[in-house]
């Protein structure tokens, strides 16, 4: 076997920073993906939480039980004034 020249050692070495490369552009690609997926499903499962809760009492006591958990001051503020079907408008 020949010893390997220093051009085969840095195309080699120029190979695997490409790889590297690609590699974490497609787990940033994937990550943006499942963060995208993720925002889809919660914003789904708000709907049909906030449609059982206009039209079942039970779902909109459970809904408000559910707001009065809000613990971060960033999160109850996106509610403050904010009302559905009777629902407390300092939920």
């Amino acid at each position: 076997m020949a010893a390997p020249t220093p051009e085969a050692i840095e195309s080699a070495r120029r190979k695997v920073q490409q790889a590297k490369a690609r590699l974490q552009a497609l787990e940033a690609r994937a990550a943006t993906l499942n963060r995208k997926a993720d925002a889809r499903r919660k914003i789904i499962l708000g709907g049909l939480l906030l449609d059982a809760a206009m039209k079942d009492p039970a779902w909109e006591s459970r809904l408000n039980d559910l707001m009065n958990r809000i613990s971060r001051d960033q999160d109850r503020k996106a509610f403050e004034g904010w009302t559905f079907k009777g629902g407390p408008a300092d939920a």
